[in-house]
């Protein structure tokens, strides 16, 4: 059996006659929305003609046999693709792709046909391939992708197919792709270029304090630096950068940073160093389990594009801004000169002190642990004297007064789940933009001028269906949360709201009723009758009538205020009509007009 060790295999030929596994020792399927609808997007807008390629990556395998592929590494991605090929109806074998011990997998993948419908759903099904399908159609909806241009675009996107050497130990050559730190990413690449460029062993060590501190984004900045540095960096209670630093240079100064080497190493050797002390010790003094309470919504890479395209009061919101595929291009003018790497070092402490405070986070604890909730803090210092003994420790308050913070955490949590992917998140540019200009900017006019901006730009009174984009419902329901609506027992900045993760259209009277008559497309696709929810509880309201919904679904009914209001009304009228419909499209379309 002769083994190639590097392939070039197109997307669209990747299952005809050619059978994958996945062995035990991987995890199940894992990719959610964002990935998914990253990788189509990709795609997409990567094949724009006949002549153009595009490469995803690598996909390590172990050749078992003569067609037959023991996956290493790139599982989720290729799981991805083979939905994706069902769902554009792409004709291979049921078990070109298949789990070694997982049967709901299987079987869920094998009922897969070739129209990327599945004919039975039940409990014996694996529903994170139920979601994956459900996404993907989903994006293609809202998107209003052409699904054989699209099929058409797979031809010139290629995988490059790699094969381990033979006799290799399979469980270890994986533990070791998966190891952290097995190669440098790009933005530690950016790091090592920026260092460089300082002016000497002091700069650098502080260069580095900044970056790495920064870059643990799950617990507020401040704790993240020893205590040493925390209390020459910051105010004393520990809540904004002390008034002494106004530049890198004034970081030097106040950190006084020895410098006891006897010889030059080289950056990269520094960072290979550092990585290593790190991943055995956190840098910082962070409280216990400080890092598992909080989880901010962008990755450090991400931040980074972040605070670089804020420095252009008029091009935040420019295409490519926060690509990452362009993450090094975006960032080259930050190693051109001495100057620009401490400007941007500090412009990277600074808004990062901003973004902790005045940027939503995820937060997880009490009755929350597990869920999570929406969360708008900022760090202050308390001092514990329980013990008999003074401790500092950090302490989390509300931002703002109580009105505005729930507000603006309301407001910010829209835009959240609205724009998903981090390459669309200019509104926390437009946000960080303002606050380095002035501390005390209205984030709150800010942003809702943002909002009512794309509401106007959507063109929503004209449009239905998928053709809807979700910055209207989802601003509908902040400015139901944040007015109230008597007339609907809608209750004004409610405490026990807040978003969740929805992208799912749901018509409210079913597309495909059981026991109902099947409604014509103007009404069923009218504004009124529809309403957004989480992907995997559409599969559960799918072909439910109105009153079944109401009556039976009341956690999903709570998830969107415009949903309740639609359920309030089959309450008191106990039926769904075409002319209640058009009564709420009519609602519901004079308060985002007089927003």
């Amino acid at each position: 059996m002769e083994q190639e060790q590097l392939k070039k295999v197109a997307v669209s030929d990747i299952f005809i006659n050619t059978n994958f596994i996945i062995p035990i020792y991987q995890r199940n399927y894992s990719w959610k929305e964002k990935e998914i609808e990253q990788l189509i997007e990709d795609i997409d807008s990567s094949i724009q003609s006949p002549n153009s390629s595009y490469f995803l990556g690598n996909l390590i395998v172990n050749q078992k046999e003569s067609r037959l592929y023991e996956v290493v590494d790139g599982q989720q991605r290729l799981t991805t693709l083979f939905i994706l090929q069902r769902y554009l109806s792409t004709i291979f074998a049921r078990d070109a792709l298949c789990f070694e011990a997982r049967e709901k997998s299987n079987r869920t993948l094998s009922a897969l046909d070739d129209t990327g419908k599945l004919d039975i759903i039940d409990e014996f099904f694996s529903s994170e391939i139920l979601d994956g399908l459900k996404i993907i159609s989903n994006y293609f909806g809202k998107k209003q992708l052409d699904r054989n241009n699209f099929k058409s675009k797979l031809k010139n996107v290629f995988l490059i197919q790699v094969q381990v050497p033979q006799n290799i130990d399979l469980n270890h050559y994986f533990e070791i792709m998966n190891t952290r730190g097995e190669q440098l990413e790009l933005h530690e690449i950016a790091k090592a270029k920026i260092l460089e460029m300082l002016d000497s062993t002091e700069q650098r060590k502080v260069g580095a304090i900044i970056w790495d501190n920064c870059s643990n984004m799950d617990s507020y900045v401040q704790m993240n630096f020893k205590k040493e540095y925390r209390e020459k960096i910051f105010t004393g209670d520990w809540s904004s950068l002390d008034k002494k630093v106004t530049s890198f240079e004034s970081i030097v100064n106040l950190l006084k940073i020895q410098d006891n080497s006897k010889e030059e190493k080289s950056i990269l050797e520094i960072l290979g160093q550092e990585k290593i002390v790190q991943d055995k010790k956190p840098s910082g003094e962070t409280e216990p389990n400080e890092d598992e309470r909080f989880e901010s919504i962008l990755s450090f890479p991400n931040f980074l594009l972040q605070i670089n395209s804020s420095k252009n009061d008029n091009l935040y919101e420019m295409e490519g801004n926060l690509d990452d595929k362009k993450f090094m291009l975006n960032l080259e003018w930050t190693w051109k000169s001495s100057i620009n790497a401490k400007s941007f070092l500090f412009l990277l402490l600074k808004s990062r002190v901003l973004f902790d405070k005045y940027i939503v986070k995820r937060e997880f604890a009490r009755d929350y642990k597990d869920t999570g909730k929406w969360s708008l803090q900022r760090l202050e210092k308390y001092t514990d004297t329980t013990k008999g003994k003074s401790n500092d420790k950090p302490n989390y308050v509300a931002t703002f007064s109580d009105r505005i913070n729930k507000q603006l955490r309301t407001l910010q949590s829209c835009l959240r789940i609205t724009y998903t992917s981090p390459k669309t998140m200019h509104w926390i540019t437009l946000a960080i933009q303002n606050l380095l200009k002035d501390e005390n900017a209205n984030l709150t006019t800010i942003l809702e001028n943002y909002c009512s901006e794309k509401i106007k730009n959507s063109g929503f009174e004209n449009e239905s269906g998928f053709a809807i984009e979700r910055i209207v419902f989802t601003y509908l329901d902040y400015l139901l949360y944040r007015d109230g609506n008597t007339k609907y027992d809608i209750k004004k900045l409610s405490e026990d709201w807040q978003f969740q993760f929805r992208n799912s259209i749901e018509h409210f009277y079913p597309q495909n009723p059981s026991e109902l008559e099947k409604w014509e497309k103007p009404h069923l696709d009218c504004f009124g009758n529809l309403a957004l929810i989480t992907t995997s509880d559409n599969s559960k309201f799918s072909n439910v009538t109105p009153l079944a919904k109401v009556d039976t679904y009341k956690s999903i009914i709570d998830q969107s205020l415009k949903l309740m209001i639609m359920a309030k009304m089959v309450k008191d009228n106990h039926s769904w009509t075409k002319e209640m419909v058009e009564l709420h499209k009519d609602e519901m379309f004079e308060i985002l007009a007089g927003n």
